[in-house]
């Protein structure tokens, strides 16, 4: 099983880059199954339906979201769709679901492929249950309803990730990190057979900071006066890995960071 997960996308620049590069790379590398981060799409801030449909038709086979969940007022005319999902560890209540569990059909059988969102604590600004036992929860509810699980933790702190690599290494097949758009080189097998990453990487503008115009970006640092992001333009980047997992024992056999 080959697992494709794309990083950050951000803008619509990005989003016409995954368009391009998603249906390439899966017949190239022979994915199964392709998960996108969507929270930065629709204007570096949020998703709408039209990019969430967008992304669907690029052969997407989940989006995941992160802190912009709520960037755009249209979200919730969709977020109850199955194959988007918000973090799991926003409060109790909270329109959408934060994990889903989909079939996808792997040397002519059908495998069970569930995939969760979770989002951190540390440096965030977003109030959210504590997505250490969050996790816990989840995986005791659908481990025996699946093949394989995937952890897409949308967080800013690098230790956070890392510890929740080691947390959860043994239970689930992937932890894979979100949020800072830089790809880190970090890329491991854990002892168990957990594959973790901190960061995959963003899929937007090349000559940006973290998608965000330049001038922009600096001024704000500069000064530390308000400045207003706006979104960076030019030619885009995608960022993401792919994980293979091995048939046999669940364990994760290689990693491959893509940057196309």
């Amino acid at each position: 099983m080959r697992i494709l997960a794309v990083g950050d996308i951000v803008g619509e620049n990005g989003v016409e880059k995954a368009k391009e590069w998603i249906p390439q790379i899966k017949k190239e590398e022979n994915i199964d199954f392709v998960i996108v981060n969507g929270e930065n799409a629709a204007g570096g801030m949020g998703i709408t339906e039209k990019i969430f449909k967008q992304l669907l038709s690029a052969e997407a086979d989940v989006v995941t979201m992160g802190n912009h969940t709520w960037g755009k007022k249209d979200i919730f005319s969709f977020i109850d769709h199955p194959r988007i999902i918000r973090p799991a560890n926003y409060t109790k209540g909270v329109v959408g679901q934060g994990y889903g569990i989909y079939t996808c059909e792997y040397k002519g059988k059908e495998k069970r492929i569930a995939v969760i969102n979770l989002i951190g604590r540390v440096d965030m600004n977003v109030l959210s249950e504590n997505p250490f036992t969050c996790a816990r929860d989840i995986i005791a509810q659908i481990k025996e309803k699946c093949d394989y699980i995937i952890l897409d933790f949308h967080a800013e702190a690098t230790a956070e990730k890392i510890a929740m690599g080691h947390y959860l290494d043994g239970e689930v097949n992937v932890v894979y990190g979100t949020h800072t758009h830089v790809p880190t080189a970090d890329e491991t097998i854990l002892e168990k057979g957990t594959g973790y990453i901190t960061d995959i990487g963003m899929t937007g503008p090349i000559q940006s900071i973290i998608g965000m115009d330049i001038m922009a970006s600096i001024k704000r640092f500069e000064t530390t006066l308000p400045e207003k992001y706006k979104l960076a333009t030019g030619d885009c980047k995608l960022n993401g890995c792919i994980f293979e997992v091995n048939d046999e024992n669940g364990r994760i056999r290689k990693i491959t960071r893509i940057t196309k």
